[in-house]
C-alpha cells in the first residue's frame, strides 16, 4: 500500500467532499482522506498502485490548487 500526501487550499467540508467524490468515481478503490483543521489543507491518498499526477490534475481541474508533498 502507497500513501501520498498532498497539499490542497480547500476548505469547506461540501468541497472536500466534491473532491473526494470526483477521484473515487476515477479511482473507486483508493481511500481518501482531508485533514482541513492542518494549515496545509493535507489530502491524503492510499493505494496499491497510486496515480499522483492524476489525483494533482483532477483536484486542479475542480479549481484548487493541489501539490504532492516529498
Amino acid at each position: 500500500m502507497v500513501v501520498e500526501v498532498f497539499k490542497t487550499n480547500v476548505q469547506k467540508e461540501s468541497d472536500k467532499n466534491d473532491v473526494i467524490a470526483v477521484i473515487q468515481k476515477h479511482f473507486p478503490d483508493y481511500r481518501i482522506n482531508f485533514d482541513l483543521e492542518d494549515c496545509d489543507k493535507i489530502l491524503r491518498v492510499e493505494a496499491v498502485e497510486l496515480q499522483c499526477n492524476h489525483i494533482v490534475d483532477y483536484v486542479n481541474a475542480l479549481g484548487y490548487i493541489c501539490i504532492r508533498l516529498d
